[in-house]
């Protein structure tokens, strides 16, 4: 599986893999519970391939971000996406030390901590290399 096949799903929580496309949307199964259901045209679906992170001199595509956490964390767990907003922002500035802090918000950071550990959790961190 590819970072292709990888979703967020705008007032979903989690992340989803795409099964199959419907005349109505998609066809996901929830990484958080194996759950499938369908998500409507008329949802904001972001393929987690074509996601980049600000930085001052260029972007980066979130693919090198969790790559980084996971040379980090030993391809382990990284820190709760429930720590404090000055914990998260810490912890990025580790991971991604010149990210634009203008542009990238703690809501961001929360997001981006959460799908490395939901990847890591279904030992999905393969699907970084396979593209």
């Amino acid at each position: 599986m590819t970072l292709e096949n990888i979703l967020s799903v705008t007032g979903k929580p989690g992340l989803y893999q795409l099964k199959n496309k419907a005349k109505s949307g998609f066809v996901v199964e929830s990484l958080l519970d194996k759950k499938t259901s369908i998500v409507g045209i008329n949802h904001n679906v972001s393929v987690l391939k074509d996601i980049s992170i600000y930085t001052y001199t260029k972007e980066i595509l979130l693919k090198e971000v969790f790559k980084k956490i996971a040379e980090k964390e030993t391809n382990g767990p990284a820190i709760s996406h429930k720590s404090g907003k000055k914990e998260l922002e810490a912890y990025f500035n580790e991971i991604l030390p010149d990210y634009d802090e203008e542009r990238v918000y703690a809501s961001d950071i929360k997001k981006i901590v959460q799908w490395y550990n939901i990847l890591q959790t279904n030992d999905l961190l393969g699907a970084l290399e396979e593209e």
